[in-house]
Formats: C-alpha cells, structure tokens, sequence
C-alpha cells in the first residue's frame, strides 16, 4: 500500500461513525445511499469508490455485496431501526448495518 491510499485509508476510517435509521433516511430518499454487505470491509470499498476504482466496484455490485438497499430492505430497516457504521464519499453515503452481538 502507497502513502498516499494509507493517508486515504486512515482519513476515512477516522470519518467513519455510527448512524441510526432515521439520520440516514434523508441521505435514502435522496438516492445516496450505498449498502455494504457485511463480508467486505466499509473502509476498502470506500476507498475502492474515493479511488474510482470500478473494476471492483462492478466486480462487487455484479456479485450484489455493494448495492443500492431495496425497498425491502429499506422496510427492513424502518422496523428494526438498526444501527450503522456509515463513511461519506460525496456523493454517495456508504453503511454497513452493526452487526448484533448474538
């Protein structure tokens, strides 16, 4: 890893906080929404989308591990009121739901 993707890395992840539903509702109805599947790393994608890396931003949204969240997860959502790990990279907001202690 370069200097300059560490320093990216390292300001992203220092950018990256926790959310609830409602915080991200208004970032959803305004399409900027971007939903990480628990099996990746939030700060890899978003460095991977701050890059503009789109051989594996496809490569993940081929495979539906980085999608847009459905209106059934989204209902999901609204019912559960779950928490999220959220990162910024304008114009897209990325999260990815806590995951619950079993």
């Amino acid at each position: 890893m370069d200097e300059a993707n560490a320093d990216l890395r390292t300001r992203l992840n220092a950018e990256t906080g926790k959310l609830s539903w409602p915080e991200l509702e208004r970032h959803f109805a305004r399409g900027a929404v971007i939903n990480v599947d628990k099996s990746l790393d939030l700060i890899d994608v978003a460095v991977c989308v701050a890059e503009d890396n789109k051989a594996n931003i496809e490569a993940w949204m081929k495979s539906d591990v980085v999608s847009h969240p459905s209106m059934d997860e989204v209902k999901d959502w609204v019912e559960r009121q779950p928490d999220f790990w959220a990162v910024v990279v304008a114009p897209w907001v990325l999260v990815q739901e806590v995951a619950q202690d079993a």
